[in-house]
């Protein structure tokens, strides 16, 4: 496996970690269509259905590097509308016609070394309703 693949399953698990505490059900993970994927499908507390894009990126000392974020495009931001569209269709019995849904963005910065440790400092921004 690669540190790529290593290090966006990593932000994953952190993502799900923070949704959960944040108040978020988690209802699918990598949810797929033939266009796409969708990361993380969680319910809200006030039941808006929200599809969570996750940007993971190492930071790696004393390296210039790209953020997370610059990393969602926004060719990817339409097909990742497009991909939710299509769930929505497919279950319109999640959709709560008053709240609706919406993409956030989680853009996480792993700290020193994959993965993080015990001093590594995770950062985790988010972003609603992109």
């Amino acid at each position: 496996m690669s540190d790529n693949i290593k290090i966006g399953k990593i932000g994953e698990e952190l993502a799900c970690e923070y949704i959960v505490k944040k108040g978020y059900k988690i209802i699918f993970r990598n949810y797929r269509e033939k266009v796409g994927e969708i990361d993380i499908i969680a319910m809200a507390r006030d039941r808006t259905v929200v599809f969570f894009e996750v940007k993971t990126l190492e930071n790696k000392e004393n390296v210039e590097s790209l953020m997370p974020e610059d990393n969602l495009t926004s060719a990817k931001l339409r097909k990742l509308k497009r991909i939710c569209e299509l769930f929505v269709a497919k279950h319109l019995e999640l959709i709560n016609e008053k709240r609706g849904w919406r993409i956030d963005l989680l853009a996480i910065e792993i700290g020193n070394g994959l993965g993080g440790g015990e001093n590594a400092a995770n950062k985790i921004r988010h972003y609603e309703n992109i």
